[in-house]
Order: structure tokens, then sequence, then C-alpha cells
């Protein structure tokens, strides 16, 4: 995996969130200020004009820029936490012009850490943390019994998809759900259905690199 994989999974996670832009803001209308869908959209498209301009850039120099972008764009908690998410990533790749699945295992464990520490919220609080928790997870796992990383990632997003999902029935603890208190149960949060996409876009980017 290079820099060609990077860009890539920041084109389809662009593209994905602009698909399913007003479905997100649907969700956040619900349990939130009904501008989830279209500030992500807002910070991934201001990315990838970003990214055009960034050539011969690492991996890892990719990952910080695109963290950069995404907390100077995005409004609400989404541009802070994925902004740090990914500038943490960047800086877990440093400065290779490749990595391997062990690295984006590490990558992406510092990305969720990075979402953790500035968050502050654990699994269950019906966050983005309860998608990318198990995505990681799972990860981490499918990696370290020697699966192809195309098909560890398959299993990393349907971690994530089921995690989003599990949020329904939570009752929300942070952010501007848990306002709502037993109101916020029955909604699919919109912040970890956003980031299982964001899972399945790296999947697809991978995924890529094999066709």
């Amino acid at each position: 995996m290079d820099a060609g994989t990077v860009s890539r999974w920041m084109h389809e996670s662009s593209a994905a969130i602009a698909e399913q832009r007003d479905a997100l803001t649907a969700l956040d209308a619900a349990i939130g200020d009904a501008d989830h869908g279209t500030n992500m959209s807002r910070g991934f498209t201001a990315v990838e004009a970003k990214l055009a301009d960034l050539d011969g850039a690492t991996p890892g120099r990719i990952l910080t820029t695109a963290g950069t972008t995404l907390i100077g764009t995005v409004g609400g908690a989404s541009g802070p936490l994925w902004g740090s998410a990914l500038r943490r990533a960047g800086r877990a790749l440093g400065e290779e012009e490749t990595f391997d699945a062990d690295g984006l295992v590490a990558a992406l464990e510092a990305a969720l850490q990075a979402i953790v520490d500035l968050g502050k919220a654990e699994p269950g609080d019906k966050t983005m943390v309860d998608a990318l928790g198990p995505a990681v997870e799972t990860l981490r796992t499918e990696v370290g019994a020697g699966r192809p990383v195309a098909e560890a990632l398959e299993a990393a997003h349907a971690a994530a998809q089921a995690g989003a999902e599990a949020t329904i029935p939570l009752l929300a603890k942070k952010g501007r759900a848990s306002y709502l208190g037993e109101r916020s149960i029955g909604h699919q949060d919109p912040g970890a259905t956003s980031t299982a996409m964001i899972v399945a876009a790296l999947q697809r980017a991978v995924a890529a690199e094999g066709s």
C-alpha cells in the first residue's frame, strides 16, 4: 500500500458520504443538529481539492493534510474528531513511501485513540467509537491471523456496520444527542454510520489494488 491507496481512500470516502449526505442528515435530524451529512460531505470535498495539489506526498503526509483540512472545514464535533484521527494516523505511518498490513493496523489504532482522547467516549456511548472500535479490533485480529488485508478489511467493515446498527437501542451519553436523554433511544447514531462508510471506503481502496 502506498500514497495511491490513501488517496483512493479519501476519494472513496468523499463519494460515499456525498451519495448518502441526505440520509446522514436525516439521521442527525432525529438526535442532533441535522447537519452531519452536509458537514461531512463539505469536508471530504475540501480534502479532495486539497489533495489534488499535493503531488509526491507520502501516505502519512496525505493523511495529516486530510485531517488538517477536515478540522478547518467540518463543523460540529465531526471535523475535530475525524481530523485528529487522520492526523494521528498519518503520524503513525511516518515518512515511509509504503506501508504493510501491520502499518495499517497501527495507523487505525492511532486514529481510534485520537478520537477517544479528544471525545472522551467509550464503547456503548452511542458515538463513532461504537463503529470504529469493533472495526479496528477486527482488523487487528484478522491481520494477525494472516488474512489478506482486503479480506481483513471486509470483516472490519462488517464489524463497523454492526456496531453502527447496534447504536439504535443505546442511550446517548456524549455529544448533542446526549441532551435528549431517553429520546435518543431508537435512533442510529449518524457519526457511527458515516464511520462505517469510511471503513468501507478503505476496503474498496485497498481491494482496487488487486483489480
